[in-house]
């Protein structure tokens, strides 16, 4: 399998240098991620296929920079299908017939098969793609080199889910992982473990700031995160939110209006 690595051009605050979309060629020529639309985009990919007809797109999951380019792709290349595991009240923001994918599902994509991986987290219905035969992943949002995942706690961001999900991939030894920002991840397992231990350390933090009573989500952030970027404020509190709703589930946190504070044994 040689996936051809196609950009979005989509650079912004929340997409970094912006997205990767990666075509499967051969018999089954596979797309997986639609991007957002950019004609340059589009043009790249009719070109990747060199006169051969796009036959389906495979969307790690719904949103915008992964799926919203489904449209404008479907105009250029009708003949397409499209393919992801749904997201009701989402997927209908792009108006495509979408066909679903199951966890576990085989599909036949180029010259070969992969295999759907529900990895959720940072989104309820996130997917990744296994291609067995060369231990690849096409990860979507799941690893990103040289940063961490967001995880979106107002948006249906799931921290506890997200960590399953690093386990779950971990225990199929990846050799590579072609994410959907970033360059290719050449060493997955590491990675994924330093991402587990970041986000134990995180908890730490984030308890420790708890100790001294009931504490709002932004007063966590001005104790936990240093010389913060004024942009970056709302993800922060995304994130730490993430963490005490992991926590709260596990009994070790509690939450009355707007504060939290650690349960007592």
């Amino acid at each position: 399998m040689n996936p051809i690595a196609l950009h979005a051009g989509n650079p912004g605050p929340m997409t970094g240098a912006g997205n990767w979309t990666w075509l499967i060629p051969g018999r089954v020529p596979t797309l997986i991620d639609a991007g957002v639309g950019m004609p340059a985009h589009i043009d790249a990919l009719e070109s990747a296929l060199d006169g051969e007809p796009l036959a389906q797109v495979l969307v790690t999951h719904g949103h915008s920079d992964h799926a919203s380019g489904a449209s404008a792709i479907a105009s250029r290349m009708p003949e397409a299908r499209f393919l992801k595991l749904p997201w009701p009240g989402r997927d209908e923001r792009w108006p495509v017939s979408w066909m679903p994918i199951a966890d576990g599902e085989v599909i036949a994509v180029g010259d070969s098969v992969v295999t759907a991986v529900h990895t959720p987290g940072h989104a309820p219905d996130h997917l990744c793609f296994w291609h067995e035969a060369t231990r690849t992943l096409f990860g979507g949002d799941l690893a990103i080199a040289g940063t961490t995942v967001f995880i979106p706690a107002s948006h249906d961001g799931d921290l506890q889910a997200y960590l399953l999900s690093l386990e779950r991939v971990l225990a199929r030894g990846p050799a590579r992982i072609m994410p959907a920002h970033g360059p290719v991840i050449e060493d997955p397992a590491t990675v994924l473990r330093n991402y587990l231990v970041h986000r134990q350390r995180r908890e730490e933090q984030i308890l420790a700031a708890l100790r001294p009573g009931d504490t709002r989500p932004d007063e966590v952030v001005a104790r936990v995160y240093s010389k913060l970027r004024d942009e970056l404020h709302a993800r922060a509190i995304e994130t730490v939110v993430a963490h005490l709703k992991k926590l709260e589930r596990e009994g070790v946190v509690a939450r009355v209006g707007e504060a939290w504070s650690i349960m007592k044994p």
